[in-house]
């Protein structure tokens, strides 16, 4: 099994009221396994906790948060995994995708310095292999001028095409897990002529 979350519950601490301690249940008692080569789709309405259980893979909930449970990467249980190996596993193995990109992108820093950096750290690729690669992933994401695109910063790009970038940043070293989170939202309400 590629990954196992077994009975994952997440509560956020929201301060105390008259001297008590209070929290909100975000997810309660989630299990899913998710096989290799397999796609899964976790449904729910708004606010049900879908994202919160996503972000809880790779423990990128805010320091308020209280996840117990298991969440099994090929049987190592991340919950008690050190910040240090996570980040090793963010971006190589498991990757992820959110609904809003300007909130994930790095507005100093431009697209191609961005989709560069996984390729270096991960992948062990030199300056001008890891550029033709990124160029290749503006490409295969569908993005209009790719080579001027990568050295634009996420300001000058249109919501798709910003989609477009975190997309590709997300694919860029073959994850085995790719963690999707409504990653569609700004291309649907894009025009085309905006992408152009």
């Amino acid at each position: 099994m590629l990954l196992s979350i077994q009975d994952l519950r997440v509560a956020f601490r929201m301060g105390k009221v008259d001297g008590v301690a209070t929290r909100a249940d975000a997810v309660k008692g989630v299990s899913f396994d998710i096989a290799e080569n397999r796609t899964v789709a976790l449904v729910g309405e708004s606010g049900s906790g879908k994202s919160v259980t996503a972000m809880s893979i790779l423990n990128l909930l805010p320091d308020n948060a209280e996840r117990s449970g298991r969440v099994l990467w090929q049987g190592k249980d991340l919950l008690r995994t050190p910040m240090a190996e996570l980040q090793k596993l963010r971006g190589r193995e498991i990757a992820c995708v959110f609904q809003d990109p300007m909130t994930s992108l790095n507005p100093v820093f431009t697209v191609g310095d961005q989709l560069i950096e996984p390729l270096v750290k991960h992948m062990r690729l030199g300056g001008k292999a890891a550029l033709e690669r990124a160029e290749a992933l503006l490409v295969e994401v569908g993005m209009p001028e790719p080579k001027r695109r990568l050295a634009a910063y996420p300001h000058e790009l249109s919501g798709g095409q910003q989609q477009r970038v975190m997309i590709a940043m997300a694919l860029a070293c073959e994850p085995k897990l790719l963690i999707a989170d409504e990653p569609t939202t700004c291309l649907l309400y894009t025009s085309d002529a905006a992408d152009e």
